[in-house]
């Protein structure tokens, strides 16, 4: 009884309190006391706004991404065809396109036989093909820069069959025997 006696007495006590003070006093002291809670409460949300402002900042700074080419659309099948015969050799210059052919050969310091030639059209592929098998005597890398220039001077060329050959292992030259094949244009005659 004696504990609730003093939480009785408590009670009035405060309330007498209260009653002394003056209520515009006590209406500024909550709305202070209110302003505390409230600021205590929003702390977390403003640590967590300054981070994100930090991290907007840091990508504002950053260079924009660089926008990925739009490629261009693959060219049809008729600019494809038009484009490969417009690859293709001369069916006249053949004479020429094999001057040139020994002339590499010469350059790279290589030695050609006598070799096969053959020629063949095709009506269905509207070209015609010069097959040309060289027998070449030297060394390894000569006969490959060889080969690769071949190619780079002719484009309408392809090198379709290499076999190398040497008698000893001590040799420094081998033999070799390529395969050309020309891609030509069909004569101004021939149906295209």
């Amino acid at each position: 009884m004696k504990r609730s006696m003093t939480l009785a007495g408590l009670l009035l006590r405060a309330r007498l309190r209260l009653g002394r003070i003056n209520p515009v006093v006590a209406l500024a002291v909550a709305l202070v006391a209110a302003g505390i809670g409230a600021q205590l409460a929003l702390l977390p949300a403003r640590e967590r706004l300054d981070q994100e402002y930090e991290q907007a900042r840091r990508l504002a700074r950053m260079p924009a991404p660089v926008a990925a080419p739009v490629a261009a659309p693959p060219p049809s099948s008729d600019q494809n065809l038009q484009h490969f015969h417009a690859t293709l050799g001369d069916r006249r210059g053949v004479e020429r396109q094999l001057k040139e052919v020994f002339a590499l050969a010469a350059k790279h310091g290589l030695t050609l036989a006598q070799g096969e030639y053959r020629s063949a059209n095709d009506r269905n592929a509207r070209l015609s093909t010069y097959q040309v098998n060289l027998p070449v005597k030297g060394s390894y890398g000569a006969i490959l820069g060889f080969a690769l220039d071949v190619l780079r001077a002719m484009p309408h060329a392809s090198l379709d069959d290499v076999a190398f050959r040497r008698d000893a292992i001590g040799d420094a030259g081998v033999e070799a025997r390529l395969r050309l094949t020309f891609y030509l244009a069909p004569a101004s005659g021939a149906p295209r």
